[in-house]
């Protein structure tokens, strides 16, 4: 019995490091998350398929312009019940006929085809599918830059909370050491109990921000984790760099400059550009329908039977056909199918503009926007940060005269009231500066095409 009590403790003795140790959590960077999102991302990887797909269509019609080359060969077994008449033959003197109702028959061929020409359909079908390769990998750079801004904005985000609840936790102190002293008055009677639940309901309230505060940092770490495609269960969390005053205060780029840089570098506005190419060449490819088709044909050909004497090899070579043809077609009327088609492609050129032009106005929407709130909280950031240091001057001597008895309640918690509000609204304005001003940036960033 001791043998396997001592077999466990010992397994138990090396085992608990292991289980005891804690695990260090991975700090992701704001880089390592956008690399290992354009990585793993599933709607990513989805748009690099249909790229793929597409360059393979590319291919395809390349090889349309080569003739086609294809053999043949078919074996027959035929039955002929009703016949009545053979073959004679002459054996030993005799002669003897047979009758037979069951033949073999074979043929053999070898065809070539080659289409001269179409209207140059083969050569523009090139050009429309080189079209739609590049502009499903632009698409496909359009969804990795929606990613890596989705990152960026959350990441901020995490940032600007994870710092608001480090003030926040500063404000519960402040409150707990109010209320304390509260109670201290209370019991030498210089406070009434009811100012002093106000101290405790504050105390409260900013535990309670405090909790809110955590469950959004969570909440925007969850949302970044699934950007990452990241399903296990280990802890998430990122490195949390330092961002300075400079940052938020940098200059910020002319709105125009911004744009007419995006209109050169945007992906989307590139896939708009080339949806209206392709819809040109869509709309040579459509006219070609009433050009005529020449085409040329060679073909092989032998054939074998057993209904004859001869063998098998000699039939092959005496039955052989050589063959070569010339074929053109010319369209004389095809039921408006080549009208219809010329129709539609160019309804879908306008579209394609029209789809341009939105683009550009979304385009310039949404940097004019940053622009603006870059410029805003830029503005706000050096109001609120000089607000920050009126304020906690002021609650300061608001402290230092509630002790002594010179204020009332109302006006300590006003006070420490208007601190955390000009706290937040410095810390929110920096980092909405420094974010917006990240942005105009992002949308100045070349385009860099996948060969």
């Amino acid at each position: 019995m001791k043998r396997p009590i001592f077999c466990i403790m010992l397994f138990i003795a090396f085992m608990q490091p292991a289980f005891c140790q804690p695990s260090e959590t991975k700090k992701w960077s704001l880089q390592e998350c956008i690399d290992y999102a354009l990585t793993h991302n599933i709607q990513l990887k989805k748009s690099q398929l249909q790229r793929l797909s597409a360059e393979e269509d590319v291919e395809q019609a390349r090889a349309q312009l080569l003739p086609s080359l294809g053999a043949s060969t078919s074996q027959n077994v035929v039955y002929r019940p009703l016949i009545t008449t053979g073959k004679n033959t002459v054996a030993n003197g005799y002669v003897q006929s047979s009758i037979d109702k069951v033949y073999y028959s074979g043929s053999y061929s070898v065809n070539a085809n080659w289409t001269v020409w179409n209207g140059n359909r083969n050569k523009n079908t090139i050009k429309l599918n080189q079209l739609t390769a590049r502009q499903a990998q632009a698409d496909s750079v359009t969804a990795a830059r929606n990613i890596e801004e989705r990152i960026v904005q959350l990441y901020v985000q995490i940032l600007y909370t994870s710092e608001a609840i480090a003030v926040s936790r500063q404000s519960l102190e402040t409150s707990k050491l109010n209320e304390q002293r509260g109670i201290t008055m209370v019991e030498v009677g210089k406070m009434s109990r009811a100012d002093l639940s106000q101290l405790t309901a504050q105390r409260a309230q900013d535990e309670y921000n405090i909790v809110a505060a955590e469950s959004n940092v969570r909440n925007y770490k969850f949302q970044l984790k699934q950007l990452l495609e990241l399903t296990d269960a280990t802890d998430f969390d990122i490195e949390i760099p330092t961002f300075t005053d400079a940052q938020a205060l940098e200059e910020i780029p002319p709105l125009n400059t911004v744009y007419l840089s995006a209109l050169d570098n945007r992906p989307e506005i590139r896939s708009a550009l080339l949806a209206i190419e392709s819809s040109d060449v869509s709309l040579d490819i459509a006219r070609a329908g009433k050009s005529p088709t020449i085409g040329i044909s060679g073909a092989v050909g032998t054939n074998t039977t057993s209904m004859s004497n001869d063998s098998w090899g000699y039939q092959l070579k005496t039955n052989l056909d050589l063959s070569v043809g010339a074929t053109v077609s010319i369209p004389i009327f095809d039921n408006r199918q080549t009208k219809t088609a010329v129709n539609k492609a160019r309804l879908q050129r306008e579209s394609s503009l029209l789809d341009l032009k939105d683009k550009q106005k979304t385009l310039y929407n949404t940097i004019e926007t940053y622009w603006i709130d870059a410029t805003t909280n830029q503005s706000k950031f050096k109001a609120a940060k000089e607000a920050t240091a009126h304020q906690q001057e002021s609650y300061t001597l608001l402290s230092e005269q509630f002790r002594l008895g010179l204020k009332n309640i109302v006006e300590l918690m006003t006070g420490k009231t208007n601190l955390v509000q000009a706290q937040q609204n410095e810390l929110e304005s920096k980092y909405m500066a420094i974010l917006n001003i990240n942005m105009l940036k992002f949308f100045q960033k070349p385009m860099i095409e996948k060969k």
